[in-house]
Order: C-alpha cells, then sequence, then structure tokens
C-alpha cells in the first residue's frame, strides 16, 4: 500500500515548487510543521486554560471562569499574561542544566509525535513505515524530563513526584505499547496511514447501515486496555499519583513558576491530545467518517478522548502508589500479553 501524499509536498505543489530542490523540502516541511503546531497550541489554550474549568464544572455541578469577556474566554489570554509576567524563581542548589532542559523536553515529546499522525486525507507531516514505534518512542522521553525536574529541583517532595513518574510510566508503557502491537498484527503494518486506511473496510452492516472495521469494534477488549493505560501516560486519574497535591505538593513541577510552569502544564495537555490522536488513529478510524471532512471527524475523535480524561479526572479517586504499581504489572501487564497472543492466534487462524 503506498504512503499518503505528505503534507509539506502538498504545500510545495500548491506553491509551485520543486520538491526534488532541499531547501524547498525544508522550508515547506518547517511551514507543515509550524501550521500543525499553531493548530495544536491553539487547542491546548482554548481545551487547557478555558475548557478544562467549564468542564471539570459541568461534571462537580459548579459555575466556571465567566466574568472575563463572553463564556469567560478572555480567561485564556489574560492567563498567559498573567502566567508569563510572573518572575522565574530559580530555587538554591538545583541542577541549573538539567532544571532548565526539563520543560523543553516534556513538551518537545509530545509535539514530536505528532509529526506521523495523519489529521486527515493526505493532512500529515511524514509517513514513516515505522510510524507507530516512532510515537511510543518520542512520547516515552517526557519520562526522562519528568525524571530530571524532579531531581533537578532539590526538592525530596518534587524528587519523590519524579520518581513516581518514572514508576508509572515504566509499568504502564509496556501494556501501552504491547496493545499498540496488536493493532500491527491486524493491520500487518507499523505506517500510521495504513492502519487507518485498514479500517475503511466493512466489518459488518446492520440494518443496511455499514459498520466500519475500526480496531475499537474488531478488539474492543484491547481498546479498553488502551484507553486504561493512556491515562496513567497522562497522568489522569485514577492515575494522577505523580503530581499529587495532597501528598507531595505538586510533585516533578513544585519548584517551577513562569514561562518554565507553562511549558511543563503545555506539555501536560499536549501528551493528553497525542494520546487522544494515537487511539483515533489506531483505533477510531483516524480520519474516516461519514458526510464531515476527515480532519473534522479526526479532532471529533481526539477531543472526545480528551473529554473521557477529564471525566476521569473528575469522578475516578486516586489510586495509591502500590496499587498503582500493582494494577501496572500484575493487572494491565498480564492482559496486553494474553491480548498480544489472542490476537496473534486469531489473525493466523484467520489467515491459514
Amino acid at each position: 500500500m503506498q504512503s499518503a501524499t505528505p503534507f509539506p509536498k502538498i504545500i510545495a505543489d500548491l506553491l509551485g515548487l520543486d520538491t526534488n530542490e532541499t531547501w524547498v523540502i525544508v522550508v515547506t516541511s518547517i511551514a507543515a510543521a509550524g501550521v500543525i503546531a499553531t493548530v495544536l497550541l491553539s487547542m491546548t489554550a482554548v481545551l487547557g486554560i478555558w475548557g478544562k474549568r467549564k468542564i471539570t464544572a459541568a461534571f462537580t455541578d459548579r459555575i466556571a471562569v465567566n466574568r472575563h469577556g463572553p463564556y469567560g474566554l478572555l480567561i485564556i489570554p489574560a492567563d498567559a499574561v498573567r502566567l508569563l509576567s510572573k518572575e522565574l524563581i530559580v530555587p538554591e542548589g538545583v541542577d541549573r542544566p538539567a532544571w532548565d532542559l526539563a520543560p523543553l523536553i516534556i513538551a518537545s515529546s509530545a509535539l514530536l509525535g505528532f509529526a506521523v499522525i495523519p489529521f486527515g486525507n493526505n493532512l500529515q507531516l511524514a509517513d514513516p513505515e515505522t510510524g507507530l514505534a516512532f510515537v511510543f518512542a518520542v512520547a516515552s522521553i517526557a519520562s526522562a524530563g519528568l525524571l530530571m525536574a524532579g531531581y533537578a529541583s532539590n526538592n525530596k517532595f518534587s524528587f519523590l513526584g519524579g520518581l513516581r513518574a518514572v514508576a508509572q510510566n515504566l509499568a504502564y508503557e509496556i501494556p501501552l505499547v504491547l496493545t499498540g502491537a496488536s493493532v500491527v498484527i491486524f493491520a500487518g503494518s507499523l505506517q500510521m496511514s495504513t492502519i487507518v486506511e485498514m479500517q475503511r473496510q466493512t466489518l459488518v452492516t446492520l440494518g443496511g447501515i455499514p459498520i466500519p472495521s475500526w480496531y475499537a469494534f474488531v478488539n474492543p477488549f484491547a481498546f479498553v486496555l488502551f484507553l486504561i493505560a493512556n491515562l496513567a501516560e497522562v497522568g489522569r486519574n485514577p492515575f494522577d499519583i505523580p503530581e499529587a497535591p495532597t501528598e507531595i505538593v505538586a510533585g516533578y513541577q513544585t519548584e517551577y513558576s513562569s514561562v518554565y510552569f507553562v511549558l511543563i502544564y503545555l506539555g501536560e495537555f499536549i501528551h493528553i491530545f497525542l494520546g487522544g490522536a494515537i487511539i483515533a488513529t489506531i483505533f477510531l478510524g483516524g480520519a474516516s467518517g461519514p458526510v464531515l471532512p476527515g480532519v473534522v471527524w479526526f479532532f471529533v475523535k481526539m477531543v472526545s478522548v480528551y473529554l473521557f480524561t477529564q471525566w476521569a479526572r473528575s469522578a475516578v479517586p486516586r489510586l495509591r502508589i502500590d496499587q498503582l504499581i500493582q494494577v501496572g504489572w500484575k493487572g494491565m501487564l498480564v492482559l496486553s500479553f494474553a491480548n498480544l497472543v489472542l490476537t496473534a492466534v486469531i489473525v493466523g487462524v484467520v489467515n491459514a
């Protein structure tokens, strides 16, 4: 199956530029990356600053921001100015290089993952044959940033939060990758566009309505496993142990302020969107859907996963760290291995 036309090439074709020229590839790639980053940062501003308050208030029967402009929307620039204008306070005794780099690593690792996500028909920055492996690899870099932030802050609460973050990510990244591997067995490829294309086929027809072969329908068990593991990866209840405010102040981000706090906050929400984008791509058919343009369907699916994480944040109680590790290593890991083996057996029998 052929790869989709990359977004940079589409931009070059629209401008009548020769894609055989190196400078054209560089410039159009930067332009395409800029468009995607702008959309993601805008989503983070709306859903992270304003939407999070509104959604949480709706779930908990409270009144959210409503005094800053229509529907409280002006809270977005107000918060941006408030946070960025604050003094950057550097505590004594911090490991300065690691302390400075940690927020950048946390934010950039999530943005890198979107480089291979197909947002719609031909709306993809790159489409390598190892796309799914690339997404998992770059997303896991955030664990290093979390540990660096906790260790370098010279604060025992921060250090404890960093250790919890790494322990949690190790416990749940393996089930996450194994469950993603079961999708690869079905699709026969790691290429994101191929995984999406394989889900365009009709699974069954009910009452004249074709049901697509989304892997959430083909293997709902894997879908549920991935959804739970994703909650742990993005640090949402019941897996928000690394920044549990009632126990360790704010964990790894306790000593950060001003622009550094913004970067960590930004990285947290972009990771949630990246998790939603991966789920939409490998389980919910990517940009496929009736009537509406593909890119609209993709964002609807991605935002739906975001709404699920916010529901979990408001409704599900937090686990203790020992319970979290037990669920990960004794529950999720065993179930993900069982799902992988069962998937391999089913596909082997069907293709025999």
